[in-house]
């Protein structure tokens, strides 16, 4: 039985990279475009329109507001759908807050289109794709001020289950910034796989996205 097309909303206020967009999702088998929106306000008409979307791509620089507040707001209304941030903004603070909204993934906009679908299929699939930039620069932020790793939290202090030497070891292997992806070829399984055994990591650790995974994972001893 065949999948059911993954729907995809553009928030986007450039002219030019809102018709690439388009044209990418409309070329890429199994993805079909619900909607585009310039603005926060044209996005959130979109949204009671025709329903959330599965993912929802969003720029932060917006000309009525932060793409952020969308981010929020589409995780509290609609939690099985997933935001995919694309834009110029690399920096700490921009990158910080999109992913503590709800973002799934953060990319910036000088990624190939092979890489814009690629994405949105990955997040939709559970993963959280990162630039490399982006992820080398976020994970470090992160890092653990201790220089050993702590035990394990009581049953009851943190909603944290072990996770297993395979889940550590791909959860260590993402922490230094390498992609689904990579980590497949390393671990010699498919990308769906370790997309999987992401998405068990996540559940087990109560987060939503990689960069709170390996900061759980730091914090209670799980990874170094």
């Amino acid at each position: 039985m065949d999948r059911p097309p993954i729907s995809v909303l553009v928030v986007e206020d450039d002219e030019a990279l809102r018709r690439e967009f388009v044209s990418m999702i409309d070329a890429a088998p199994g993805l079909v475009l619900l909607d585009v929106a310039e603005t926060l306000s044209a996005a959130r008409a979109a949204l009671a329109k025709h329903g959330a979307p599965d993912v929802m791509i969003v720029d932060l620089g917006l000309p009525d507001g932060d793409g952020t507040a969308l981010i929020g707001e589409l995780a509290v209304t609609s939690p099985t759908s997933d935001a995919l941030v694309m834009t110029i903004f690399g920096d700490e603070g921009h990158v910080v807050r999109a992913l503590e909204a709800g973002a799934k993934g953060y990319l910036l906009k000088d990624s190939t289109p092979d890489e814009f679908v690629r994405a949105i299929r990955l997040v939709h699939e559970g993963g959280a794709p990162l630039s490399p930039m982006i992820a080398r620069h976020v994970l470090k932020r992160f890092a653990p001020q201790r220089p050993a790793r702590g035990p394990l939290p009581a049953k009851g202090e943190q909603l944290v289950e072990s996770l297993t030497a395979r889940e550590s070891e791909i959860l260590q292997f993402i922490a230094e910034g390498k992609s689904v992806a990579e980590t497949a070829v390393a671990f010699s399984l498919s990308s769906h796989t370790v997309t999987t055994h992401v998405k068990r990591i996540y559940g087990k650790l109560a987060v939503n996205n990689r960069v709170q995974a390996v900061n759980r994972a730091r914090e209670t001893g799980q990874i170094d």
